[in-house]
């Protein structure tokens, strides 16, 4: 009776989860455990096929693996651990440890499962691993700013350097009476050329260093117009059409122009991405105001972003382009907020592509030109 009594005992503390079937793969001992992780009652199991804690597929397998091993005594799994799927009471599958022992006693064959469940270490695992994979991609966004720094710095002395060139040569070869004039209109587009190329590198130099707010009076046009310009440089040659159809030139208000520039270029940019295979390669800004705030929406024609995707959107390296590390939005909507604004995307709508909302508040109370004077 005593012995009984312990048993029972330490069947009924034990942390893990204990069944004990018969050589017909019959349930004899499911102890509170086992209540615990399947969600069953002993008295509803005891008596019955021990598949009815295993997967289908696993289930139809296991009486002809008991027999294989009493006919046999090849030992696959007696003795030792391993990672098999167990099923509870509601059909959730999931991941557990099971060790099997063997005992003879008087009433046959018995085989003893101890049974520990793994979802909480799966998930300790994975939220390890996705933090390691986090810190490595967060050290890659950070070697990449000091890279554009570093990139943009270098090559605008070169480019420096040529313009110089260029301006001496046609100094001189106005000085020598070359009587020209194509070689003197190429020789000054050239040096045009050449100096918007070094605005745009000096522009993605300080999107790379600027980190405070520093608000100033713009207009809108203007703004939208460079970051249209800006993104346009990289795609000079493909069939992409990018327009600003915000033509108040007068409008005006303020706001840190290098940041907001930064999240429209993010924006403008991934529109283009988005239009790949789509008939018409095109992305338009837009923008308006009401009260307090100024919306600017940038909307290409790419087939749209879902309301499932539109969930993750603003989640660090969550992002589905192939190429990059998934965390521009998420800089981007960071940037919004900091202004006291907010970055959005619209519902889907079909056959309607991608808008994006950035929305910014007010600095004015009145945005025109006679609150300019």
């Amino acid at each position: 009776m005593d012995s009984y009594a312990r048993l029972h005992s330490v069947l009924a503390t034990a942390v893990d989860g204990i069944v004990v079937i018969d050589a017909d793969g019959k349930i004899l001992v499911f102890n509170k455990a086992c209540e615990d992780l399947f969600g069953y009652k002993a008295e509803e199991v005891v008596g019955k096929d021990v598949g009815i804690i295993m997967p289908g597929k696993d289930a139809d397998h296991h009486q002809q693996f008991v027999q294989r091993y009493l006919d046999t005594g090849d030992k696959h799994i007696i003795g030792r651990g391993r990672e098999v799927i167990a099923c509870d009471r509601n059909g959730v599958n999931f991941p557990c440890e099971l060790s099997v022992g063997e005992a003879n006693t008087p009433h046959g064959r018995q085989f003893i499962g101890i049974i520990r469940d793994l979802r909480s270490k799966k998930e300790a695992d994975a939220r390890l691993s996705t933090l390691q994979a986090d810190l490595i991609k967060m050290t890659r966004v950070n070697a990449l700013d000091e890279m554009g720094a570093a990139i943009a710095h270098e090559v605008n002395q070169p480019l420096t350097a040529i313009m110089l060139y260029l301006q001496t040569a046609a100094r001189r070869a106005k000085a020598v009476a070359l009587e020209d004039d194509l070689l003197n209109s190429l020789m000054e587009k050239a040096v045009a050329e050449a100096a918007r190329a070094s605005e745009i590198i000096q522009r993605m130099r300080s999107f790379v260093e600027k980190q405070t707010i520093f608000r100033e009076k713009r207009y809108l046009k203007e703004v939208i117009d460079e970051c249209v310009e800006l993104v346009s440089a990289g795609y000079q040659g493909s069939n992409v059409v990018i327009a600003n159809e915000f033509a108040n030139a007068e409008y005006e208000f303020a706001l840190d122009t290098v940041q907001v520039q930064q999240i429209l270029i993010n924006l403008i940019r991934n529109g283009v991405e988005a239009t790949k295979n789509s008939e018409e390669r095109k992305v338009t800004v837009r923008a308006s105001d009401d009260e307090d705030n100024v919306y600017i929406e940038v909307e290409d024609s790419g087939p749209g972003v879902t309301d499932a995707s539109a969930q993750h959107l603003f989640k660090a390296f969550s992002g589905t382009k192939k190429r990059g590390l998934g965390v521009g939005l998420v800089i981007s909507r960071s940037i919004a907020q900091n202004h006291g604004g907010d970055l959005t995307v619209k519902p889907y709508e079909e056959g309607r592509g991608a808008v994006f909302v950035l929305r910014l508040p007010k600095e004015i109370s009145e945005i025109g030109t006679e609150s300019a004077e």
